[in-house]
């Protein structure tokens, strides 16, 4: 009974300490109170504090940075897990170190969850093995998911961002202040392309062309929608035709892949909903309809098996 308290104790343990790494890798949002509040105080000056979930998730990635600097990083300037934690949203300067450092605490607790288990009795070699690759895979599998959902955020919330900015181009705003005002527009309803936007600006604050700055956003997000539209306002800056038309063209064009991918979706309904029938729905109903006629059958025919 006491061996059963200390491995339940440890596994509780040791889920506790892989949900606070991923509670403090999870960029934090804004909840939904906050943004009423802010909405109806839209005149009050915004004051700056960070809560405890902010304080906990700066001492986990400086704890996990700690660890990470122990470990000698990737070549080159640009590796590519930076990127990838860029796409994923993870700007600070700590970030890398802090994904190095889950790399090596991760392995670690599973070994420990291994061995406390017991699960190492089916194999001495290959439970440890498996447990360590596991552990080594999972940062990088969940810095992928990460990143597949945000930009699933701003595929979301770019044909809202593209309608504002053909708005405000066509009336009478430039490229460069259009994009400003999109950002603020959509710091509520899609904080992600919010972002992503004010870098742009940012950047061409401090001395970017408005085309390296645009080629830069295509390459943090990754997203191909997002590539497409720098493409074209790469092109209509280089031969001078309508920026607003162009847009326009543009935004309904998306509007037409966005259905299309609903279309494909719901397409893929029908066949994603055949194995849930074939191995659980099924079943039961053949249990259910032919229990009651197997049983009665079965009690005609033992006792003439039986003579």
């Amino acid at each position: 009974m006491q061996l059963w308290a200390i491995t339940a104790l440890t596994f509780v343990a040791t889920f506790a300490i892989l949900a606070a790494v991923f509670y403090a890798f999870a960029p934090g949002g804004t909840g939904i109170a906050s943004r009423l509040s802010r909405m109806a105080n839209t005149a009050a000056p915004p004051v700056q504090e960070t809560s405890f979930a902010e304080k906990q998730k700066d001492r986990v990635r400086d704890t996990l940075a700690g660890l990470g600097n122990l470990v000698p990083g990737d070549a080159g300037p640009t590796p590519r897990t930076q990127l990838l934690l860029i796409r994923a949203g993870y700007r600070s300067s700590q970030a890398l170190s802090a994904m190095r450092g889950f790399k090596v605490l991760t392995p670690i607790a599973c070994i420990a969850l291994v061995y406390v288990t017991g699960a190492y009795k089916w194999n001495l070699f290959m439970a440890p093995l498996i447990a360590v690759a596991l552990g080594y895979l999972f940062p990088d599998m969940f810095l992928t998911w990460r990143v597949n959902a945000r930009q699933h955020k701003l595929r979301r919330g770019l044909p809202d961002g593209l309608d504002l900015l053909v708005i405000c181009v066509e009336s009478g705003l430039g490229l460069d202040q259009a994009l400003m005002k999109v950002a603020q527009e959509l710091r509520i309803a899609h904080p992600e392309l919010s972002e992503e936007l004010q870098l742009v600006n940012l950047e061409m604050r401090i001395g970017k062309t408005r085309l390296d700055a645009l080629r830069e956003l295509a390459r943090r997000t990754g997203l191909e929608d997002i590539k497409s539209l720098v493409a074209m306002l790469v092109q209509t800056d280089r031969f001078g035709t309508s920026v607003a038309q162009s847009l326009r063209v543009f935004s309904d064009d998306l509007r037409v892949k966005r259905r299309q991918r609903a279309e494909e979706m719901s397409a893929k309904t029908t066949v994603k909903m055949v194995p849930p029938l074939i191995f659980f729905i099924f079943p039961a109903l053949m249990v259910v309809i032919l229990g009651p006629a197997v049983i009665t059958l079965l009690r005609q025919l033992m006792p003439a098996l039986q003579r």
